[in-house]
């Protein structure tokens, strides 16, 4: 029996995912970092056990109520794990983020200045004081009118409505308008109105054009149709709606996601002219404080605000609001966003952004002996806010804290107390932990891949520069905090978009696309999930899974029982599991806590019914398939040409661990993009292609990365032309041409700082990343 203050969290016989029976000892209050190549189980032992124990004892010290659904969230595959504190996960999983989730409201921060604002702002004379609920935008006590508290109305106009006025009414001139029947009914009113709809739109009086477009007016009228000649045609009452009514009825009221796209083209957002777009009531926006409204200091950088507030203080109360506002953007600005400010919405930001949004508010809460589990800190980072990092995550541990970390970045594994290095690879050939210990000691463990990059002094290869073909001239771009910047992209390279977090890359090749003369085809690769629910997978997402089902339906048992392709859906009544219709899991709601998903208590997870996985291919029910690697499958079908296409593409990004069913909801951003990429290169290229890539490396041991990157480098090789945004320094020193923006974020970014060569930028002057370009630039 250990002690009551056991100073390890000692994890026996684990056996989560591809963990094969682990056993480790780690120290608490240290820094501690998982590393291991991706799909090794690092996630698996930090999240999947260690973190995933921690909330199960918490659920069995709440209420009999969740107690009575701890079954069905699951406990862990573990033997036992002895010394563990409670424990809280910062993870890199997306919420559903709205349009009203802004950084103010992720950080609490907003409601301290909305506190700052009633206790001590100053009221115009006469006016009674506000509640702090009277200064959110989200709020009935504080909403604008207007537009509700959004801060933009949406407007259309004549040219958005008719984009061809040479084109008749009868010719479609009024592209809002919607197709088939209702469409020709609409034009059928006018012509009953006395409308002229065969002339050209440009042709018909202002007045007339006004009031088809505009009116609110819905006069009813006798439509006597003409159609086909061998149809008997009725008279009917038509109702009329102009073309304005019928796009802001149809955004506003429609259920369907592609009708309220299709009326969105048809719409221009216009900051609100009540509140000008300031979110707020005229009531709100009377109070100031340091002379601005809170409008006003929610739309500064967060740097800018700590800056204006501090010496403010007329009152004692106003001492003590600022003081602790001040305290609290602090160590959002040392994490390196002191360029956001309150008022940017939450979709707007990366992973990695929100991520260390929850971690600066996490410094604040003022816990102790606590294990934090971090996924990847340094996601999106830049080397030099990395080093910021790693001081705030000494702070949480000098707290009295253990911080766990999963980690693929070097300078946060040579800063940890303790090492546990997972491997040797990915998947099946995974699950071991190779090393717990000191960082050094890794040096002598050969299995690990790790320790290749960690302990390599090697100076880098030197990369013949390719030259271009030609230019990509980008801009003038004025957008975000890019003022005026002109870039050219050399065309058949390998382009690196380099800059410190906020400095404006993203915005900046966000402005490519295929208009631009010399682009051709446009593949752009983001980070975005490739579905929001456990329905959504790797199979079907890439179509493999069409293929798949074919096979299924083609075997002798599945003609015997007349199965079609259908009946090995998930997605449809018939071959599914009801219980679960074919999710494979079941949502738990559990009282204020978020909902979470369980496996299915009547198909265990395998999505079908029991008649449904009677059908076997080589030995193999669906179920099983789809519970494959994608290193496995590949063996399994190998002499199935379209799965196989399919399959080695996943491979060549270094997929190879992901299983073929594994949910989109489980999979990390970087990995959604490999799969991006993976179905983009499967198909047959034809012509020249820019490949877009946003940070591809995100959530890649150098080992994968270096798979990757020869991928990316086979485009180019091929006539290609590649771009992406990058903070990895050594993938950046193995490009052709550099853009680097800064100096810094936010305000203090937005320009080009330096391009050319890796080898040129790494000397430039005011450049935030040349001296962490040129430690690896040969």
């Amino acid at each position: 029996m250990h002690s009551p203050h056991d100073p390890y969290v000692r994890v026996r016989g684990a056996r989560e995912h591809n963990l094969k029976g682990v056993d480790v000892d780690i120290p608490r209050d240290v820094l501690a970092v998982f590393t291991g190549v991706s799909g090794s189980g690092k996630s698996s032992l930090a999240f999947g056990t260690i973190y995933a124990e921690a909330q199960r004892r918490y659920f069995e010290s709440v209420a009999p109520y969740a107690r009575r659904l701890i079954h069905q969230v699951g406990a862990p595959k573990v033997g036992e794990i002895t010394g563990l504190p409670p424990a809280v996960s910062l993870q890199q999983r997306r919420s559903a983020p709205t349009s009203r989730s802004s950084v103010g409201t992720v950080t609490n921060l907003s409601n301290s200045l909305r506190m700052l604002f009633s206790r001590a702002g100053d009221h115009p004379p006469g006016a009674e004081r506000l509640d702090s609920d009277a200064f959110s935008p989200n709020t009935a006590a504080g909403a604008c009118p207007e537009c509700h508290g959004l801060g933009q109305v949406h407007r259309t106009t004549e040219e958005l409505l008719v984009p061809d006025p040479s084109l008749s009414i009868r010719d479609g001139a009024i592209a809002a308008w919607p197709g088939a029947w209702q469409g020709k009914n609409l034009r059928d009113i006018l012509d009953a109105l006395g409308h002229d709809v065969d002339r050209p739109w440009r042709e018909l009086p202002a007045e007339q054009r006004e009031w088809i477009l505009f009116t609110d007016e819905q006069p009813v009228v006798t439509v006597h149709p003409v159609r086909d000649a061998d149809r008997i045609q009725r008279p009917y009452q038509g109702t009329y709606m102009s073309a304005r009514r019928y796009v802001m009825k149809t955004f506003s009221d429609s259920k369907s996601p592609t009708l309220r796209a299709k009326a969105e083209r048809f719409l221009a957002a216009a900051p609100c002219p009540a509140c000008g777009g300031s979110r707020l009531r005229p009531e709100a926006l009377a109070v100031t404080f340091a002379g601005r409204t809170i409008a006003e200091l929610a739309a500064l950088p967060l740097a800018d605000l700590a800056s204006t507030l501090a010496g403010e203080a007329s009152s004692e109360t106003a001492r003590v609001l600022t003081e602790d506002l001040t305290s609290r953007i602090a160590p959002v600005v040392e994490l390196g966003l002191g360029y956001l400010s309150l008022d940017r919405a939450t979709p707007t930001l990366s992973a990695g952004e929100l991520q260390r949004l929850r971690l600066a508010t996490q410094l604040r809460s003022g816990l102790f002996g606590v294990v934090y589990v971090l996924d990847e800190p340094s996601a999106g980072l830049h080397p030099a806010d990395t080093e910021a990092l790693l001081t705030v995550l000494a702070r949480l541990k000098a707290a009295g804290n253990t911080v766990f970390v999963v980690e693929h970045h070097l300078d946060v594994v040579r800063g940890a107390d303790w090492l546990v290095d997972v491997g040797p690879r990915a998947g099946e050939h995974g699950g071991q932990v190779l090393h717990s210990g000191p960082v050094a000691e890794l040096a002598a463990v050969e299995k690990s891949a790790t320790a290749r990059f960690l302990f390599d002094d090697s100076p880098a290869a030197v990369r013949q520069v390719r030259t271009a073909h030609g230019r990509l001239t980008v801009g003038p771009v004025t957008r975000h905090n890019l003022r005026g910047v002109t870039a050219e992209f050399p065309l058949g390279v390998f382009t690196a978009v380099t800059g410190v977090s906020g400095s404006g890359k993203s915005t900046l090749i966000g402005e490519i696309t295929e208009d631009l003369a010399g682009v051709g085809r446009l593949v752009s690769v983001d980070q975005r999930p490739i579905g929001r629910t456990p329905r959504s997978n790797l199979a079907t997402y890439t179509g493999l899974f069409d293929v798949v089902r074919k096979v299924f339906a083609g075997t002798d048992e599945a003609r015997a029982r007349g199965y079609g392709v259908g009946r090995f859906s998930f997605n449809v009544a018939g071959g599914r599991c009801e219980t679960c219709q074919g999710e494979g899991f079941v949502s738990v709601e559990l009282l204020f806590l978020p909902s979470t998903y369980a496996p299915c208590p009547d198909c265990s997870g395998a999505r079908y019914n029991p008649e449904t996985l009677q059908v076997a291919y080589r030995g193999r029910n669906i179920a099983q398939v789809l519970d494959l690697t994608v290193e496995a499958a590949a063996d399994f079908f190998v002499d199935t040409p379209a799965v196989a296409r399919s399959l080695g593409s996943l491979l060549d990004v270094g997929l190879g661990y992901l299983r073929l069913g594994q949910p989109a909801t489980e999979l990390s951003g970087g990995e959604a993009q490999r799969i991006k990429l993976a179905s983009e290169l499967q198909r047959g290229r034809r012509g020249h292609t820019l490949y877009l890539l946003d940070e591809p490396t995100t959530g890649l041991h150098p080992a994968d990365v270096e798979v990757l990157m020869r991928q990316l480098h086979g485009l180019v090789d091929a006539g290609h032309t590649v771009v992406v945004v990058e903070h990895d320094m050594s993938v950046v020193a193995g490009a052709d041409w550099v853009i680097d923006l800064g100096p810094g974020g936010g305000d203090a970014g937005g320009r080009i700082v330096a391009s050319g060569p890796p080898a040129r930028v790494a000397r430039a002057r005011d450049s935030a990343t040349a001296p962490y370009l040129a430690r690896v630039t040969p």
